[in-house]
């Protein structure tokens, strides 16, 4: 049987106490059911409440926009005649004046399993709102499509928050979204009303293809569970001068730039004996964002084994190995990068800048990965552990 996710739940698990309320639904296009119906048109069926309103996240409710980082508008639906806000333009908080109508909001968007996506943000973001406005809070749980065994990376540097990592998690973090939303509940918002859809039948080694559910792209450039795997590691890339494969069919896959020699880049990286990935050379030419219609050279990551893979280990000895080739290549982005001024997108996404700083100075790959390992361990043993409802 497939997992039930909190949609395919919510009829029978919706809050007693919430029954009748009014209610505003933060959507995208991944939020469906097994059966592919979306979660706005079975709310809208629902008798359990009144639906008011609905918010998106970045890149729509429907997927609206295809590259990262540009803004949307709110909108008038066409079929209900409701409003559709906009959490990704003018505010990634909703506004006093947006929850004004509603009781509650509830949440139903598929994560991929990383710090970065921030989906997860604009959920404590509703959190936050909810909390200053008297309302109420109901996640729908979904499964973390790489897992919930592995963590990996830097815990955030609260020196270095951003909307690509508001508080402290691994950039694996190994949990589910509604796990991710007991944490920050009860660890900075203690008074919100909150009410958490549990899933059925998921476990923590499953992976997305295992859950018997339909993948339907969460985002634009996420079009497999492949690139949620390699995800973790390779959106580093969005804070160098490295194409990460946007504007070709495998973004976060597919990487490179003008000056590499694909041959000489995938020689060096086989040097560092990564584990559960093989590097393809290959030349591409993407189609929009950085360098397109350049001829990059480059690799294509092909995962041999997942349950080895450490996809946040893979892309810093991506970032090592390019150094490595090409030391006079100006390699990091400058910013701004998703509202961040001044930090360097590179820092912020690694939540540290600590890492950078390793790379330019060349140090060992595995000395780096002792560093990430220590943190992960302490989060797991003194935060993580008590937030996991799933075996």
């Amino acid at each position: 049987m497939s997992v039930l996710t909190g949609l395919d739940r919510f009829e029978k698990a919706w809050p007693k106490s919430l029954k009748g309320a009014r209610v505003g639904l933060v959507v995208h296009p991944a939020s469906v059911n097994r059966k592919l119906e979306h979660a706005a048109d079975l709310f809208l069926e629902s008798r359990k409440f009144e639906v008011r309103a609905f918010f998106g996240p970045q890149h729509g409710i429907r997927g609206e926009t295809q590259d990262n980082m540009i803004e949307w508008e709110g909108f008038t639906d066409r079929k209900t005649g409701l409003p559709a806000h906009s959490l990704y333009g003018r505010t990634r908080k909703p506004a006093p004046g947006m929850l004004r109508d509603i009781d509650a909001l509830a949440i139903d968007m598929q994560d991929v399993g990383s710090r970065y996506y921030t989906f997860i943000w604009t959920m404590e973001l509703c959190m936050q709102a909810c909390l200053e406005e008297g309302k109420s809070i109901v996640v729908l749980d979904r499964p973390n499509p790489i897992g919930g065994m592995h963590v990996e990376g830097p815990v955030l540097d609260m020196r270095y928050p951003s909307f690509v990592g508001q508080r402290p998690l691994p950039v694996r973090h190994g949990m589910s979204i509604g796990e991710i939303a007991d944490y920050l509940r009860n660890e900075f918002y203690p008074g919100l009303d909150f009410h958490n859809i549990t899933m059925q039948g998921w476990k923590r080694d499953m992976w997305f293809d295992n859950t018997g559910l339909p993948w339907v792209l969460p985002s634009p450039n996420m079009p497999t569970p492949d690139t949620a795997a390699v995800y973790p590691g390779m959106c580093l890339l969005e804070g160098t001068l490295l194409s990460e494969g946007r504007g070709t069919t495998r973004p976060f896959e597919i990487f490179g730039a003008p000056f590499i020699e694909p041959e000489a880049l995938v020689k060096r990286l086989g040097e560092f004996r990564l584990p559960g990935v093989f590097f393809r050379p290959m030349f591409f030419q993407p189609t929009f964002q950085k360098h397109a219609g350049r001829l990059c050279g480059g690799a294509q990551i092909h995962i041999t084994d997942r349950g080895r893979l450490r996809p946040f280990k893979t892309a810093v000895a991506v970032l090592r190995a390019v150094r490595d080739l090409y030391p006079q290549a100006a390699l990091w982005k400058k910013p701004p990068y998703e509202y961040e001024t001044k930090k360097m997108p590179i820092d912020i996404l690694a939540g540290t800048d600590r890492l950078r700083k390793d790379i330019d100075s060349g140090a060992d790959l595995e000395r780096m990965e002792a560093g990430w390992k220590e943190e992960c361990l302490s989060f797991r043993k003194n935060v993580r552990k008590k937030f996991l409802h799933y075996e």
